[in-house]
């Protein structure tokens, strides 16, 4: 059997794709250990047992790595590099390099976007994979940005002095050996690219913590069920958005019932209402077995688990990768977008009778359901990761 060291950040939507795999490999017989800054996360995610070491490093809403909640477009794009991703690989290389140490992996699989773990791994001479877990960076996001794809690249090769192989020349954030990337061509456009080390196995979802109990019984089979949910990360955000949504949702309520997670408690009076349910979270992928539309910011595990039932979706990106996943959502047909900034309960209400009634976007919807659930998920992610440890052994 093999040994499988999973690095990740501490962001639940780059967790949750991996613990799919990681839960295939273990029932497999395989080692499997993680490497991240916030070893209860994982472990809330993962399942109590799982072997996480500890990395240092900023967690979301630490000091210094709090984002203004306007900062959008390039400035919010530097802020994330500058203020997070960057210092988060420093404060965890010495962290993943101690679970190398003692895990002893045959494969290390690092997240896109936590660098330490492929730096680490090409350091010190371990093959490893990327986790692709968001699908932005395939869709020729930085194609009319020369500029911004030079300064990334520049702060990537400082990074590669400090924690790195200074010879190296592999993106971090793309593994020359296995690229596992947890979308499909169906969804990111003809502009996807291909590779023989590419895979593109679709989403990779898993059981999850039911948490407090939902009343199922609420739902009313004669209405169009919505949910609503701007993620797990801008409830700093989302007051303003999740208002109008509710407004909009009123509006409708001779037609349509609707779910709303409100993580802040932003929102209030609704207590027994029959039309609006919101709680401070929901158990999302068994919701999204009964849901007609969703509403959400267009991150990519929302948009992926949407999409993987077949739901068309209202996206209204608000910043780093969800502008590009918004796009990927309107140009293959499964959605309409909103501005999150300015909407209004009438442009939300247009946009979602769009979502709920045009027939197109269901159809869409369905395309991409099929491509996803062809693809593989974790299974198949789980099956590249086994060849490529075969291979290196």
């Amino acid at each position: 059997m093999s040994g499988f060291l999973f690095v990740v950040p501490p962001l639940t939507g780059h967790i949750n794709p991996a613990v799919g795999v990681a839960a295939q490999l273990t029932a497999h017989g395989h080692r499997v250990a993680w490497a991240c800054p916030d070893p209860a996360l994982v472990r809330r995610l993962a399942g109590a047992d799982a072997d996480v070491f500890a990395c240092a490093g900023p967690v979301p809403g630490a000091p210094g790595a709090v984002r203004p909640p306007d900062l959008r477009g390039a400035e919010a794009l530097r802020f994330l590099w500058e203020w997070y991703l960057l210092p988060l690989a420093d404060a965890m290389a010495p962290g993943v390099a101690a679970a190398v140490a003692a895990v002893r992996p045959d494969v290390v699989v690092a997240d896109q976007q936590a660098f330490a773990g492929a730096l680490v791994a090409e350091r010190l001479g371990l093959p490893w994979a990327t986790s692709a877990t968001t699908s932005a960076e395939f869709s020729g996001a930085y194609d009319g940005l020369p500029k911004v794809a030079a300064w990334l690249q520049r702060r990537l090769t400082e990074l590669r002095a400090r924690i790195g192989d200074p010879a190296g020349t592999a993106d971090p954030r793309s593994s020359p050996h296995l690229l596992l990337v947890f979308s499909t061509p169906e969804l990111i456009g003809p502009q996807a690219p291909l590779a023989p080390h590419m895979h593109y196995v679709g989403p990779s979802l898993a059981g999850r913590p039911a948490g407090p109990g939902f009343p199922w019984e609420w739902l009313d089979h004669g209405r169009a069920k919505v949910l609503v949910t701007l993620g797990t990360a801008n409830a700093d955000a989302g007051g303003r958005f999740l208002a109008e949504s509710l407004a909009a949702l009123r509006g409708r309520a001779d037609r349509a019932q609707a779910v709303i997670a409100d993580p802040g408690g932003t929102l209030s009076g609704t207590a027994g209402d029959k039309d609006v349910l919101v709680l401070p979270s929901v158990p999302q992928l068994p919701l999204l077995e009964r849901m007609d539309a969703v509403v959400c910011h267009a991150g990519h595990n929302t948009v992926c688990e949407a999409l993987w039932h077949g739901v068309p979706l209202v996206v209204a990106p608000i910043r780093d990768d969800q502008p590009v996943v918004a796009a990927q959502v309107v140009d293959s047909g499964a959605g309409v977008r909103v501005r999150f900034g300015r909407v209004t309960a009438a442009r939300l209400g247009g946009a979602l009778d769009s979502a709920l009634h045009d027939p197109a976007h269901r159809a869409a919807a369905a395309r991409i359901r099929a491509a996803f659930r062809a693809a593989g998920g974790a299974q198949a992610a789980a099956a590249h990761l086994e060849r490529m440890a075969g291979e290196n052994r």
